[in-house]
């Protein structure tokens, strides 16, 4: 750019700390705001698969392949499918060069982004309250802690419940009518080797064609988190009569509800270390555009929050912020850049979030046709991710052997450009 945008990315997970490393690296410097106290203030949940035709080109990109490698778990893209009994309907080993789809915490892959920012990038206990257009595409931003900050170039990576997005769109998150429990089974191997045997090295899928489900996926440091699901209302508690903190009695309401399943499967569902964490599944309407906003956009799941099959999210979330990285450093405006992201995230996001969403009602669904279709051939799906990886290297390596830029834009040979951050000041 001509000159250097004042950037504000608000939001400290995936998507906003990887735009702020691919900025970073070619000398472009913004400041990340975000609610949490640090980088580690909370539970993230559990894992994710980063794949090589989103995930890993923008670990590509920021310079962190080797870094995420460290900390990856190839033998975690393992998969199996049992019915509610327990028998298995299906299995999936990688090899061991299959490095199509790792796994890696979602806390680690956090810190992992966010060690490799400059100092001070980071303004950790800045929940942002109000986004307040200024004119000429700036922004004032409010935050919960009296600080306030003016950008020119606002990038919402705060998540489902976006406090960026109403600049842009009148959209919400839809409930996908699936709630579910998050339980976690601790030193797996030793206190619990019947549920370590059934889910493996990575993630044991199971279902009973009745609306509910069990998904528990093997995590780093001996921990196996549980994902115990089930369709119902929201309030399904309060119906149920079921105090959610009371351990016990939901271990017992969970008991009837799954008494149709196996006592091996039963152990998934009620032996688990801790108390249960109700969640539950939403989703933006897919696929979601807006009409350009000066001065603003959104990447990962402000853009387009999807469910959670196929683990598309977050794998859009880091492409997403690398992308639009590259964006600001080639392109002459604020604007500029904006409409060049867009252009290729609408359609991409658009169509993995109608496909996620829909996996999740087939998996779900309690009656005919749409009862849960078969596994999916994950030796191909790793197979197409690598085509689709080379594909899109094909297009970056056509990319920089483009005619060179009209006069007066940087290129990467350009030297770094001096620190900008978003100028914040406290009430």
């Amino acid at each position: 750019m001509t000159t250097t945008p004042r950037i504000a990315i608000v939001g400290g997970g995936p998507a906003g700390l990887m735009c702020a490393r691919v900025l970073q690296v070619h000398g472009i410097w913004s400041t990340v705001y975000d609610a949490d106290t640090a980088v580690d203030s909370r539970d993230l949940g559990g894992t994710l698969d980063l794949h090589a035709d989103a995930g890993q080109i923008a670990l590509e990109d920021a310079g962190l392949m080797d870094a995420f490698l460290a900390s990856a778990r190839i033998e975690g893209q393992a998969k199996s499918r049992r019915d509610h009994h327990g028998a298995i309907l299906a299995e999936f080993t990688p090899a061991e060069s299959d490095t199509a789809a790792p796994e890696i915490d979602r806390g680690q892959l956090r810190t992992m982004l966010y060690e490799h920012l400059r100092p001070g990038t980071v303004r950790w206990g800045h929940e942002l309250v109000h986004a307040t257009p200024l004119g000429a595409g700036a922004h004032r931003l409010e935050f919960a802690n009296g600080a306030s900050a003016e950008a020119d170039l606002v990038i919402g990576a705060d998540g489902a419940w976006s406090k960026v997005r109403p600049l842009l769109t009148d959209a919400a998150p839809q409930y996908l009518g699936v709630c579910f429990l998050d339980a976690r089974f601790d030193d797996v191997d030793t206190r619990h080797p019947e549920v370590a045997a059934i889910v493996g090295d990575g993630h044991m899928f199971s279902t009973d064609g009745e609306g509910r489900a069990v998904i528990v996926q093997r995590n780093s440091n001996g921990v196996v988190r549980g994902y115990v699901a089930f369709r119902s209302e929201l309030d399904w508690h309060v119906a149920a009569g079921v105090d959610v903190t009371d351990r016990e009695a939901v271990r017992s309401h969970l008991s009837r509800e799954f008494g149709e399943w196996s006592t091996a499967m039963r152990m998934l569902i009620t032996d688990n270390d801790g108390d249960y964490t109700p969640r539950s599944f939403w989703a933006l309407p897919a696929p979601l555009t807006w009409e350009p906003v000066p001065g603003a956009t959104l990447i990962g799941d402000a853009a387009h929050l999807m469910a959670p099959f196929g683990g598309h999210g977050a794998n859009l979330a880091l492409l997403d912020g690398a992308e639009l990285a590259h964006a600001i450093r080639k392109e002459d405006t604020v604007d500029a850049a904006i409409s060049r992201y867009e252009t290729t995230m609408f359609p991409r996001s658009g169509e993995f979030a109608a496909s996620s969403n829909n996996g999740l009602r087939r998996f779900f669904a309690t009656t005919p046709p749409h009862a849960p279709h078969l596994p999916p051939d994950h030796a191909q799906e790793h197979r197409n991710y690598e085509a689709r990886a080379a594909e899109y290297r094909r297009r970056q390596a056509a990319d920089r052997d483009a005619p060179p830029p009209s006069p007066g834009r940087h290129s990467e040979a350009d030297p770094p450009r001096r620190p900008t951050l978003a100028s914040e000041h406290h009430g």
